[in-house]
């Protein structure tokens, strides 16, 4: 059984920077892709950024980009989310999720709160 635990949110003043962690346990594949997520109430879940384990390519959402950073130590099962220039509407709950490459099998971390405001 694959567990993800995310760490890293809290309040920040608009401007500031926060780093996500998403640890990962368990058997996890060695052919995965990671993705953050995040997800406001009334508002739709949103892909923020994604990066694969094998080739490092990433992608990062345009509402992001040039702020966010995502990123992967594989040794560790980790997944970082540099969040630099946070605004207020970066607000929400962020979750990782890994996805086995080639499969629609998938896991979910239990999210963590990011809130931006002075």
């Amino acid at each position: 059984q694959v567990q993800l635990v995310e760490s890293g949110g809290g309040l920040v003043q608009p401007g500031g920077s926060l780093r996500l962690s998403c640890s990962g346990s368990g058997s996890i594949p060695t052919d995965t892709v990671a993705a953050w997520y995040r997800q406001a109430p009334g508002r739709q879940r949103e892909l923020v950024a994604a990066i694969a384990s094998s080739s490092g390519d990433t992608h990062v959402a345009d509402s992001v980009k040039g702020r966010f950073t995502i990123s992967r130590d594989n040794a560790k099962n980790t997944v970082y989310l540099q969040m630099n220039s946070l605004k207020p509407e970066d607000t929400s709950n962020y979750y990782c999720k890994i996805r086995v490459w080639g499969t629609t099998t998938e896991y979910w971390g239990q999210g963590t709160q990011v809130t931006v405001s002075s």
